[in-house]
């Protein structure tokens, strides 16, 4: 169980993340707060599933979905390529530690638990896949009369 104050640690960590890995990837300057905002918010909605169920997958799901949804609305109303939220609000979430064991436990000769490992791992980059893909077949009216007049 994870305690209010390291769920917020662990968001705030997640922000900065994001915002590192949008430095990297040459986003623009002005979209950094959202970039950063979608990875904490899609991190801290993986935690809270992730607790609640107890499952990896569901948890990525849950929160590719929230990340995704986010992206697609930052886009419309900051009139911005998804991308620059997509890409870098998924970073906190990308199963890279489940490919380090899968070949560590390959390597190791231990293919059960390689199996076992990249089994997850696989289960988990398809519930990233597929929460993308249920979020990108909505329709972009819906994001377009959802966002905020503004002048931008």
């Amino acid at each position: 169980m994870i305690s209010p104050a390291d769920f917020v640690l662990q968001g705030i960590v997640a922000f900065f993340a994001t915002v590192s890995f949008a430095i990297l990837f040459h986003v623009p300057q002005k979209q950094y707060f959202w970039s950063g905002l979608t990875g904490s918010l899609g991190w801290l909605c993986y935690l809270a599933v992730n607790q609640s169920s107890s499952s990896v997958v569901m948890a990525s799901f849950a929160a590719t979905l929230l990340l995704t949804a986010l992206s697609r609305y930052f886009a419309v109303w900051r009139k911005t390529p998804i991308t620059i939220f997509l890409i870098c609000g998924i970073f906190p979430l990308v199963p890279g530690a489940g490919i380090y064991y899968t070949a560590y436990y390959f390597i190791m000769g231990d293919n059960t638990m390689a199996g076992i490992k990249g089994a997850e791992t696989l289960k988990i980059a398809a519930a990233i896949t597929l929460g993308i893909v249920i979020i990108l077949s909505l329709p972009y009216r819906l994001f377009h009369l959802l966002s905020p007049k503004s002048s931008k």
